[in-house]
């Protein structure tokens, strides 16, 4: 089972590279339906989820019939988050279109609009994971809280930019500050 979360991380970077080397800016929803599993959330997810609950194999087939709402919102927060605080570095260095480009591209707003819609649909998804959270009891709340933690942390990671691809942010000073200075 978690092979197949493999395959389909792999697949979607094919579907990534293809769209860079033909030059191809896919809409909007067609960059979400592939970029929600490209940024690897729901292999990490799925991940945990063995990790977490050590589930019999009839409870992880009906577990993995089909992605939970849960793995799929909080991908999209990590993929939303990142884009926001990435693309722009991305593109400099020749990465394919972002969420936020996607956008301007097919609606032909600026910049700063399509940021602002990627900021509500981040704002629109936390509300489906808490309701999710809430509506479904018999869910393991420890995965659950996993995956709210997932986005959680990608939102913290990104919100001042790419501090992993640009050096001269502050990213590394922060990890430190939370995982290194207070020993």
């Amino acid at each position: 089972m978690v092979n197949f979360q493999w395959a389909g991380l792999c697949k979607s970077y094919l579907v990534e590279a293809k769209w860079y080397y033909s030059g191809y800016t896919p809409s909007f929803q067609e960059y979400m339906d592939n970029a929600w599993v490209s940024i690897s959330a729901p292999v990490s997810l799925v991940h945990v989820y063995f990790y977490v609950l050590s589930p019999t194999a009839e409870e992880a087939s009906h577990f993995m019939e089909e992605y939970p709402d849960i793995i799929r919102w909080s991908s999209m927060i990590v993929r939303l988050a990142d884009d926001l605080g990435t693309s722009s570095d991305e593109l400099k260095r020749g990465d394919v279109s972002k969420s936020i480009q996607c956008y301007m591209h097919e609606t032909e707003v600026s910049e700063e609009k399509a940021r602002d819609h990627v900021k509500n649909l981040i704002g629109n998804t936390w509300k489906k994971i808490n309701d999710y959270r809430f509506a479904n009891p018999h869910t393991s709340q420890t995965f659950i809280g996993a995956a709210m933690n997932f986005a959680r942390m990608a939102q913290c990671m990104y919100q001042y930019g790419d501090g992993h691809g640009v050096g001269d942010l502050k990213t590394k000073d922060r990890v430190k500050s939370i995982l290194i200075k207070p020993l």
